[in-house]
């Protein structure tokens, strides 16, 4: 029995959301921007009439008002999208409880079980986009399909408040001439990489040998072979799935630029104290620690390491994140986000090799303090009780990247 899946993609998301509760910005070009002050600003999303001056996401704020000059710029409410976010899937769940969310705006739904009651998947389509419209006041792009991939070319096809079927029957008519960028990640890399062998559509990539591309993106060339092809069996998970977690991280861009390793020590030990907690909240200890650094160039690169035992001692994170850090790390240019992963995670009473060459009696000793460090924190609040030397700094003592800190559904392949 042949699948029927829909994805449904807010549009314009933040920015919908924003004129939708100031009525007066209709139709006016808004962007929803953030802080300049925090070193975020730029464009997170933009309304159409913006967007046809120029606007685009990524882009920063000086930049969007120099090519729209009447540009509404407004601060993110992320509350208020999260609310509206689950307004929507609560619309979607009276249609199916396969609803599987791929960020805020973007959801998958499997309808095949609900043809019998609400009609063919295009109606579905139809009354989800006029309930939207009419109850939350924004509206949405479908894409009709027998995949998840699919369905999500097929709401990114047109836009806005628009519905689009691709099926066999229109597949290739449809699907073959768009840009190779527009599957399912495809990102900047493997475009240039699938640009440099010939490859700059779809049905060029659905054409070409298998071979060719695993020998040019390893495994991932045989999975976007598949995609291209408008082949995907990954289904829509369940509305109460719960994804196993494999990692837990943080990153932030910085008040200032780092220009020295103590400054890198003092982030690194905030993001530390920020993952070991999450990682207590879910009973977890990782057994790789991961970092990433952008400086203000933006390049920005990654690097892990193996531990010899598991641990959530935000002490022992951030130690070993500052040796991948200067074992790494050159300073030609200062530094402007930084970012810190605890990775493999096991559950917390796993059993555990012992080893005659770590300490497990202080990591232990530190597992305890940090309890008690989140046992006053949560009594009193996060700045209730600060290391000595995140005070050496005023301007960076003031970020709280736990509570600051916001958890995204995770993605297609997670």
């Amino acid at each position: 029995m042949p699948k029927h899946i829909l994805h449904v993609d807010c549009n314009c998301f933040y920015a919908s959301v924003e004129v939708q509760r100031r009525p007066e910005l209709r139709g006016k070009p808004v962007a929803v921007c953030g802080d300049q002050e925090a070193r975020h600003g730029i464009v997170l999303t933009a309304t159409y009439p913006a967007k046809r001056f120029g606007v685009k996401v990524g882009m920063a704020i000086w930049q969007a008002k120099q090519a729209c000059p009447g540009l509404v710029v407004l601060p993110p409410d992320m509350p208020e999208y999260i609310r509206f976010s689950r307004m929507a899937r609560e619309i979607y769940e009276d249609y199916t409880n396969q609803v599987e969310p791929f960020g805020l705006d973007e959801n998958w739904l499997d309808v095949t079980g609900s043809t019998e009651l609400y009609g063919n998947p295009m109606a579905i389509a139809t009354e989800i986009s006029d309930r939207v419209k009419f109850e939350l006041g924004i509206t949405v792009s479908i894409g009709v399909a027998n995949n998840k991939i699919t369905a999500k070319l097929g709401s990114d096809y047109k836009k806005p408040d628009a519905i689009t079927r691709i099926e066999r029957d229109n597949y290739k008519e449809l699907v073959y001439p768009l840009p190779v960028e527009d599957l399912l990640y495809v990102g900047p890399a493997t475009s240039r990489k699938l640009r440099a062998i010939g490859i700059s559509t779809i049905g060029a990539l659905a054409e070409a040998p298998e071979e060719l591309l695993i020998h040019r993106l390893g495994k991932m060339g045989a999975v976007l072979s598949m995609f291209a092809r408008g082949n995907d069996a990954s289904p829509v998970q369940p509305t109460d799935f719960i994804s196993t977690i494999k990692s837990v991280g943080n990153s932030a861009t910085t008040p200032r630029d780092l220009v020295n390793e103590d400054d890198v020590r003092i982030m690194l030990l905030l993001l530390s104290e920020s993952v070991a907690a999450r990682m207590r909240e879910l009973a977890s200890k990782c057994t790789v620690v991961e970092i990433s650094v952008r400086d203000t160039e933006l390049v920005s690169f990654c690097r892990q390491r193996k531990l010899l035992a598991p641990t959530c001692a935000s002490t022992e994170i951030a130690q070993v994140a500052y040796e991948l850090f200067r074992a790494n790390y050159r300073w030609l240019k200062p530094i402007r986000s930084i970012g810190v992963r605890g990775a493999g995670l096991v559950p917390a009473d796993s059993c555990v090799q012992l080893s005659l060459y770590t300490d497990d009696a202080r990591r232990q000793k530190l597992e305890r303090l940090d309890l008690a460090v989140d046992e006053i924190r949560h009594r009193y609040g996060y700045m209730s009780l600060q290391r000595a030397l995140i005070y050496t700094d005023p301007l960076l003592s003031r970020i709280n990247p736990k509570d600051n800190h916001t958890v995204h559904p995770v993605g297609f392949f997670a």
